[in-house]
This record gives C-alpha cells, structure tokens and sequence, in this order.
C-alpha cells in the first residue's frame, strides 16, 4: 500500500478508506484497489471536521511516540505501523489503513498473538487499530484515537496465510444468537473464553469491551477464576470482535486514562440491564434526535494541530 504525507491542499488526492459509505464494522467488505478521497476544498477552514483532516493523512508523524488527549478526543505522534503479517497474526481490511498506533500498542499485539495458541487460538485476526496520526476517524469508532485500541476478530486465523482479497472480502464471525440474548452455541468456543482471559490478564490492558451475551458467557465459563472479568465491560455491537483498549503508557502525562473499572465481576444485576427491553427493543424516537455538529481541530488537544501538519 503506497503510504504519502498529508498536503493541505484542494488539488490533493490521498488514498481512500474504501468503506465511507458504511459504519466500517468488521463485516464491512475493504477494497482491493481503494479510490482517492476527494480534496477538501478549504482544509484551513475552522469548521472543517477534524475526522476530514485526519482520515485524509495516510502516513505517520516523525518525532517521539507520544499519545495526546482522550480515547475518544485525541491523537499521537510517531506512529508504528503492524506489519500485516506475523506468524501468529494477520491483519485484515488493510485498504482502510488503520494498522497503526504507538509502537506500545504494536509491541503489545505482537506479544499477545505470540501467546495466543497458549489459548487454543492458531492466531489473531487484527482489526482497526488507529489512522496513522490517530484523531477522529471518518467512519466507524468514536474512539481509537490515541493509538491504543485494537479491535481483534472473534474468527479463528487460518491455516493459510490470507490473499489481499480475503482480508478485504472475508466476513468476520457473528458470534451473538439472532434473539441477542445469548451466544451462538454452534460458532462459540471455549478457546474464545481462554483468549479473552488471556488478553484481559495483560497488565497493560485497561479495558475490554464486548457484546453483552459475550459478557455473559464469560462469566457463565470464568470458573472460579474470575478477577479478569472485572475489565471484560459490555457494549452495544461487538458481537464480531473484541475491543482491547490499553493504558496511558507509564510517565505519558499528556495522556488521559479512564477512570478503573467498577469493582466486582460484573456478572450481577448491572448485566442484566443489558438484556431489558430498554436495550433490546427500544421504543422508536418521535423524531429523529438532533445531529451533534461534528468536532473540529480546536475540540481537540492543541498538540494535534501540530501532530496534524507534522512532517
């Protein structure tokens, strides 16, 4: 994939993500031969939205590896792509050039898919990572944006190392019964309860988000052995994959943590809220809410701005 600096310009073409037409979930087919973007005609323009300017920046920043802001406000400089193969990862939907974070996360994935058959598990399927600059993206994630969130595949590697159009045209697993309120017997596994164990007794990892039936097999499966299961939070969708969201790396006061988890399980009364009709069969609005106008550069931290038009 030819990787090219971000030009601020209106006569500047950089390479497309090939799903901005859709939420670029997992199932979200990638593109083969990704078209250009079209150029911004304005990219100086105050109210032009951050995501815009950073989905349009195709390469890394020099300089230190340094995480600015929030997970969903944020950005980072001196960004480390995952090369798309490793003998126990393999990284899907490359077209979308979201295989990058700070060298903390990469190092963190390589170790974790060298553990994985320790599992059970032949090897991760990667997901999105972050943009190379990280900032809001131009579909998809709300957060993702400091470089240190990775969205892994609940599919199983292969046998086989995956030709560029498997990894753009591959569905990922649904993993979740049609009635939402329980895993699907015929595709979930014990390896995937020992993989998420796994991964969630990484002390760099701060939290892990999946669907709330996926919730609810971890516990029914956890055994005696539960502390883990203190960082595994439910989530709307993330019946596909799980989301693996890491620390502020040790001294990066630029960067914001989440407040730690609750205490406890969270195996208790708090999962069953997940199952109400609240959540499952929500009464229809009256009228559509009010978009939120999207963020600009000043909603994010000022390094940004300069993580932005960094060479």
């Amino acid at each position: 994939m030819p990787l090219t600096r971000l030009t601020l310009c209106s006569s500047c073409a950089v390479l497309a993500l090939p799903a901005l037409l859709g939420s670029a979930a997992a199932q979200d087919r990638g593109s083969v031969n990704p078209k250009p973007l079209p150029p911004l005609a304005n990219p100086n323009d105050p109210s032009t939205p951050a995501k815009a300017l950073f989905g349009r920046v195709t390469a890394p920043s020099s300089g230190p590896a340094r995480p600015f802001g929030s997970y969903a406000k944020g950005c980072f400089s001196g960004g480390e792509a995952l090369p798309l193969d490793g003998a126990t990862w393999q990284v899907m939907r490359p077209s979308r050039n979201r295989m990058w974070g700070t060298p903390h996360l990469v190092d963190f994935i390589e170790r974790l898919a060298a553990r994985a058959p320790q599992a059970g598990w032949p090897g991760l399927l990667v997901g999105d990572m972050s943009q190379p600059r990280g900032g809001p993206m131009l579909t998809g994630h709300a957060s993702h944006q400091l470089g240190l969130d990775v969205d892994v595949w609940l599919t199983p590697m292969p046998d086989h190392r995956m030709s560029r159009q498997e990894r753009e045209e591959t569905s990922a697993t649904d993993m979740v019964r049609s009635d939402r309120l329980d895993i699907d017997p015929d595709v979930w596994t014990r390896q995937h309860t020992a993989l998420i164990r796994l991964t969630a007794k990484q002390p760099e990892v701060a939290r892990i988000f999946v669907n709330a039936a996926i919730k609810k097999a971890l516990c029914r499966e956890a055994g005696g052995d539960r502390g883990w299961l203190t960082k595994v939070r439910p989530m709307y969708g993330h019946n596909y994959h799980y989301h693996i969201r890491l620390a502020c790396p040790a001294g990066e006061g630029s960067c914001d943590d989440q407040a730690p988890p609750p205490p406890g399980d969270g195996c208790g009364s708090e999962l069953d809220y997940w199952f109400s009709d609240a959540v499952l069969h929500p009464p229809k609005p009256k009228k559509p809410p009010k978009p939120r106008p999207p963020m600009t550069l000043a909603g994010l931290p000022d390094a940004c701005r300069a993580v932005l038009h960094a060479r």
